[in-house]
């Protein structure tokens, strides 16, 4: 299985990237993963919250290929570690050759982008920042495949 990482505009916090890249370099034990950025809008303070979201929501889309796609989203369902290894192994075992998880810009996704979204998932229900979040879902998503093979990384 491929995972894809999608997000939307670069992770500009100088420790961020480091610290993704450890994760995301210690899932490639697993499974083959991708980290993609679309770009951030231009001239985005011209733009309306929900202009924002359409132009982002089709650069998602086109990026995202043919892959099951989940959304990290407030709204979305909120998993125990334990509970997201689950759901990741019946994933792995499925029928799907590929899983796109995205994070998107400050205002969420489009409609197209939910409407093309096979669920939701959200990390807490505290707010975090779409760049926070991107570290917070590589540890998960790491911490996911450690309990699934039964590795010492999770503790109860």
């Amino acid at each position: 299985m491929k995972i894809l990482l999608l997000f939307v505009g670069k992770t500009d916090k100088g420790y961020l990237p480091a610290a993704i890249d450890i994760y995301v370099d210690r899932l490639k034990h697993y499974a083959a993963v991708e980290l993609r950025t679309i770009p951030e809008l231009k001239n985005a303070k011209s733009l309306s919250e929900e202009q924002q979201k359409d132009s982002e929501g089709k650069q998602l889309l086109q990026a995202a290929g043919e892959g099951e796609l989940w959304l990290l989203d407030e709204q979305g369902k909120e998993l125990s570690s334990e509970e997201f290894s689950v759901f990741l192994e019946k994933k792995l075992q499925g029928s799907a050759k590929n899983l796109t998880f995205v994070v998107g810009g400050p205002y969420g996704f489009s409609a197209e982008v939910y409407a093309r979204a096979a669920g939701r998932i959200s990390l807490s229900r505290m707010t975090f920042s779409h760049q926070m979040v991107r570290l917070f879902f590589a540890e998960q998503l790491y911490r996911a495949f450690t309990i699934i093979k039964g590795e010492p990384y999770h503790h109860k």
